[in-house]
């Protein structure tokens, strides 16, 4: 039987080059199986994580910043109106034609915000028997507050009753009309309070993105590293622009994050000071004016800006490109020197 001819040193070479290029070939073909993979996931977590912030400020600024305001603004009417009545009679001007006029516009105002109300709080099913029963109790105080300042202007003894009366449906613990608005104060408080907030899931959604954009960056030089070294190739043009997308990614929608959530955190503040503020009735005419003063900065604050909705779906080309700019990169390559020859 003949013996079997020994392998040549130019065969051990072919053998050799077939080895490398098959090692090289997978290499790259796992580059780009990670690469779209962490893409994938990292576009996934941007755009979730970028939305909630957006979301939240969307309703901080039509719902819960208006919500809060009007509860303080109500509050502050009610206790003006009743101020403004007693004062009529103390001093002694209760029967001057339209000295009822303060009080009257205090109760108006006090009556418009809790229509408002009823479409802007944040306290569901909950907030809205909390409001129908202040609107009721409120009518029984017109009804008790009016003859007070106006009927019974000689009539001290029904005067006082009718004072008394409306004092109780005012202020009275638990049941009265301001600590009702109180209660649904408090609950619209903890809903801003969650609403304006990072929770676990929005800081661990940022986290999974800017660790796997990381992952995408290191990926991209990785793949141009064994590109040109392995195959003698020039630096890609395709990896090179998902590099560059791949930063701006992680910086830019991180960045409008972090300036959205800085104005959410100064509104959170204006409201507590806002809702406090209520709470002070030591002068009530200074509280209105900082009620309303404030609310027209919390307004310019978190009024909505064309860039953070262009942010989102520049967010989206991004991501978008960040999936097809490395695989297209690799893939070409990929074909060229590996697919098609094999």
């Amino acid at each position: 039987m003949p013996a079997m001819p020994l392998p040549t040193r130019w065969t051990r070479a072919a053998r050799a080059r077939r080895r490398t290029r098959s090692r090289t070939r997978r290499l790259l073909e796992r580059h780009l199986a990670v690469m779209v993979v962490t893409a994938l996931v990292s576009v996934t977590a941007v755009l979730v994580s970028y939305r909630e912030v957006q979301n939240a400020a969307g309703e901080m600024r039509t719902r819960g910043a208006p919500a809060v305001q009007g509860v303080a603004a109500t509050q502050l009417a009610l206790l003006r109106a009743h101020e403004e009545a007693r004062k009529s009679v103390n001093d002694g001007i209760d029967e001057v034609v339209g000295a009822g006029a303060g009080y009257e516009n205090q109760l108006a105002a006090a009556d418009q915000g809790l229509s408002r109300l009823s479409d802007v709080q944040i306290d569901g099913q909950r907030g809205r028997g909390v409001l129908a029963t202040v609107t009721g109790v409120l009518t029984s105080y017109g009804t008790s507050i009016t003859p007070g300042a106006v009927k019974y202007v000689h009539d001290d003894l029904m005067q006082r009753e009718k004072f008394a009366e409306a004092r109780t449906l005012l202020d009275r613990p638990g049941t009265g009309v301001v600590p009702r608005l109180d209660v649904l104060q408090g609950h619209q408080m903890r809903r801003v309070d969650r609403v304006s907030s990072l929770g676990t899931l929005q800081r661990t959604g940022w986290a999974v993105a800017e660790l796997g954009l990381l992952v995408l960056l290191l990926s991209c030089l990785s793949a141009l590293w064994v590109l040109r070294t392995r195959c003698g190739r020039s630096l890609d043009p395709w990896l090179l622009a998902a590099l560059l997308v791949t930063v701006a990614l992680a910086v830019v929608p991180l960045w409008a994050t972090v300036h959205t959530q800085q104005h959410l955190d100064t509104a959170r503040q204006l409201l507590v000071a806002i809702e406090q503020r209520a709470h002070e009735h030591t002068n009530l005419i200074e509280s209105q004016t900082y009620v309303i003063d404030n609310s027209a900065t919390l307004r310019g604050g978190l009024a909505a800006r064309s860039w953070q909705g262009w942010t989102y779906y520049g967010a989206l080309g991004g991501g978008a490109l960040i999936v097809l700019l490395p695989a297209a990169g690799i893939c070409r390559r990929l074909n060229a020197d590996y697919w098609r020859a094999g």
